[in-house]
């Protein structure tokens, strides 16, 4: 998959947990590690939005899109 998911480097910028961040934006840790790990299929625009919210961050800082070639596909 072309898109990469930074939310790690995001929740180390912030000394977050990823239990605190689901707590914060109200959905399961299991979620949070889900989308985290880059095994979710889709996001909500209303969990991005909370995340951004959270974090202090754009969606840009999450969510990065690469070339397969460069992702190693």
């Amino acid at each position: 998959m072309a898109i990469v998911i930074n939310l790690d480097v995001q929740l180390a910028k912030k000394k977050m947990s990823v239990a605190e961040l689901a707590a914060a934006i109200e959905i399961t840790p299991v979620n949070v590690s889900v989308l985290k790990n880059g095994r979710a299929k889709a996001v909500r625009f209303s969990t991005l939005d909370a995340i951004c919210r959270v974090l202090d961050c754009q969606p840009g800082d999450i969510l990065v899109w690469v070339p397969d070639e460069e992702a190693g596909a």
